[in-house]
C-alpha cells in the first residue's frame, strides 16, 4: 500500500507545503522541531484538515479539496501512537490490547492477538496494569493495542522521545519486527538521525514546511546536499552488511561492498544482514593505503560528489559499488587532496567509531 500526500495548509506566520509518497515499510519523517512533522501526520489521521490538496492511502482518498472529500478520522482505519503510551491505567494489558480489537472491521484480516503478543514480547505482562510497566513496556503495548485495530497504515509520532537510551535499546528491536513482519505501511516521525538510519526504508527531510528530499534511506542519508538538514554532527551513511564471522579476540568480521569490516561483537549469526550507519566526521581519507595505523577499517573508495559549505568545512560522497559513505573534511584537506569526482580514495574508520544504536536488522525488502 502506498501512502500519497500533497498539501497546503497556512498558520500564523507558517505556511506547511509539502508533497511525497510513502510505499510499503517505514517512511520516517525527519526535521528540526518545529518543521511541520506532526501536523503532516496530523492531517493524514484527520485531525487536521488542509487548505487545499489531496491525501490517498491505497488509492481510497482521505481528503480531496477538489472533491471536498474529508473522510473522519474514526473511518479512515489508522492506528495512531503518540509520545506517551494512553492507557487505561484501570486495564490490564491484555484489556487495553483488547480495546484496540473492538475497534477492527468484523470481515478485514490481519494480526491477532496471540501474534501481537509474540511479536512485541508481551506475554509476561497480560495481566498487569500500566502503573507496574516501563516507558518502553508502555510503549510496546500501545503499538499491540494501535496493530489490533487491524488499520490499514499505522502514524507514530516520536514514540521513543520520552524514553531514555536504554529503554531505547529495548524497544528498537521490537520496532523491526513490527516493520518487516506484520507489512503494515508506517509513518514515523522523529528528529533522533541514529533512529531513521536503524528503521527507516524511506527518509522525507522535511524543514521550514516544505520536503528538501524524499527518496530510500540509503540514498537521502548519504546524500551531502541533504545533511545539513540532519545537522552536520549526524551526518553519515548506512551501510548494508553482512556476518561475516566472530573472532577470537571479541570483534565480529562483517562483509561490505568496500571489503571486511571490524567491530565490537554483534550478536547475530554469520549470514545475518545488518545496516550499519557510519558518521561523516568518524571518516578520514587517503591517497594512498595507510600503513602502521591502528584503524582496522580501510575501504578502498571513489569520491563520487564533493560538497562544500559555507564555512571551512566540505562533506566528500564516496562510492563502493553500489553503496555510499560520506565523509567531513575541511576545504583546505579536499584542495590538498584533490579531492574530486572520480578520485580514488581509502576511507579510514576505527571499529569502536559504530555504536550499538547505529546497527540494526536489515529490512527483507532492502531500502
Amino acid at each position: 500500500m502506498t501512502l500519497q500526500v500533497a498539501f497546503r495548509h497556512r498558520f500564523a506566520g507558517f505556511d506547511l507545503d509539502v508533497a511525497f509518497e510513502a510505499p510499503p515499510g517505514l517512511t520516517a519523517l525527519f526535521g528540526r522541531s518545529g518543521s511541520g512533522k506532526t501536523t503532516i501526520v496530523n492531517a493524514v489521521a484527520g485531525l487536521l484538515r488542509p487548505d487545499s490538496g489531496r491525501i490517498a492511502a491505497d488509492g481510497a482518498e482521505l481528503f480531496d479539496s477538489d472533491s471536498g472529500t474529508f473522510l473522519r478520522p474514526n473511518l479512515r482505519r489508522i492506528g495512531y501512537v503518540f509520545q506517551d503510551a494512553r492507557l487505561f491505567p484501570h486495564f490490564t494489558v491484555r484489556q487495553n490490547l483488547l480495546y484496540g480489537r473492538w475497534f477492527a472491521p468484523k470481515n478485514e484480516t490481519g494480526a491477532e492477538l496471540e501474534q501481537v503478543v509474540d511479536l512485541l514480547g508481551l506475554g509476561t505482562l497480560l495481566n498487569r496494569r500500566p502503573g507496574a510497566l516501563s516507558g518502553g513496556e508502555k510503549q510496546r503495548v500501545a503499538l499491540g493495542r494501535a496493530i489490533l485495530s487491524k488499520p490499514r497504515l499505522l502514524l507514530m509520532d516520536e514514540p521513543l522521545a520520552a524514553l531514555d537510551e536504554s529503554r531505547k535499546a529495548e524497544i528498537l528491536p521490537y520496532l523491526e519486527r513490527l516493520r518487516d513482519e506484520i507489512g503494515l505501511p508506517i509513518l514515523y516521525v522523529s528528529h533522533s538521525a541514529s533512529e531513521i538510519a536503524r528503521l527507516a526504508t524511506t527518509v522525507v527531510l522535511v524543514d521550514h514546511g516544505r520536503v528538501l528530499r524524499a527518496g530510500p534511506a540509503e540514498e537521502v542519508l548519504s546524500d551531502p546536499e541533504a545533511a545539513p538538514g540532519f545537522g552536520l554532527r549526524e551526518a553519515g551513511a548506512i551501510l548494508t552488511v553482512s556476518v561475516d564471522g566472530h573472532e577470537a579476540d571479541g570483534l565480529t568480521r562483517l562483509a561490505s561492498e568496500g571489503g571486511p569490516l571490524w567491530l565490537p561483537r554483534i550478536a547475530a549469526a554469520p549470514g545475518t544482514v545488518l545496516r550499519v550507519r557510519v558518521l561523516a566526521q568518524d571518516v578520514m581519507l587517503a591517497l594512498e593505503r595507510p600503513q602502521g595505523v591502528s584503524a582496522l577499517n580501510i575501504l578502498p573508495t571513489e569520491v563520487s560528489e564533493v560538497h562544500h559549505g559555507h564555512g571551512p568545512g566540505a562533506l566528500v560522497q564516496l562510492t563502493m559499488g553500489k553503496s555510499h559513505l560520506l565523509a567531513r573534511v575541511t576545504r583546505r584537506s579536499a584542495e590538498a587532496l584533490a579531492l574530486a569526482p572520480g578520485r580514488r580514495v581509502y576511507a579510514v574508520l576505527k571499529a569502536v567509531s559504530v555504536a550499538s544504536v547505529s546497527i540494526g536488522a536489515e529490512s527483507p525488502g532492502g531500502t
